[in-house]
C-alpha cells in the first residue's frame, strides 16, 4: 500500500480562505483535506450519501496529526493529496499533504488521518464491506 499513487485535488485559496495577516487560516487547511478525501472517495466508487441513508454506514476522523510547514496565501494553487496507507477491518489510515502549485512544489502541510467505519445510529465501528478499497486490500 505505501507505494501507491496518491490521488491529488486543486484548490485555489480565496480571499475568506485567509486571515488577518492574508495567510490561510489554519482551520481552513482541514477543510482542504476533508474535501479531498471525499473526492478520492467518490473516485474509488464511495457514495457516502447512499453509504448513510441505505445502509446507515458511516465514515469519521478519530485521529489527525499534521505539520505545518508553510504558509499558503490569497490566490495560491494549492494540490491536496490522499493516499490509503494502512487499512483494517474497521478503519484506514491516510496521507494526506498539501503543496503550492504542483505535487513537486512546496509542501505546505503534512497530516495523517485515521478514518473509522462506523454504524450511523450507534456510532460503533462496523466491519468495512470488501467492496470498499477492493484492490486495496491485504
Amino acid at each position: 500500500m505505501a507505494d501507491n499513487k496518491p490521488f491529488q485535488w486543486p484548490v485555489r485559496v480565496y480571499y475568506e480562505d485567509t486571515d488577518a495577516q492574508g495567510v490561510v487560516y489554519y482551520a481552513n487547511y482541514f477543510r482542504f483535506l476533508e474535501r479531498t478525501r471525499t473526492e478520492w472517495l467518490r473516485t474509488l466508487g464511495v457514495d457516502m450519501v447512499a453509504l448513510a441513508e441505505n445502509e446507515r454506514r458511516i465514515f469519521v476522523v478519530a485521529e489527525i496529526q499534521t505539520k505545518f510547514h508553510a504558509p499558503a496565501r490569497l490566490s495560491d494553487e494549492l494540490i491536496v493529496t490522499a493516499r490509503l496507507t494502512n487499512l483494517s477491518r474497521v478503519a484506514f489510515d491516510i496521507e494526506q499533504n498539501i503543496y503550492r502549485d504542483n505535487i513537486d512544489g512546496e509542501l505546505l502541510i503534512s497530516s495523517h488521518v485515521k478514518a473509522a467505519y462506523l454504524d450511523a445510529d450507534t456510532m460503533r465501528p462496523k466491519r468495512m464491506p470488501s467492496s470498499l478499497f477492493g484492490e486495496h486490500r491485504s
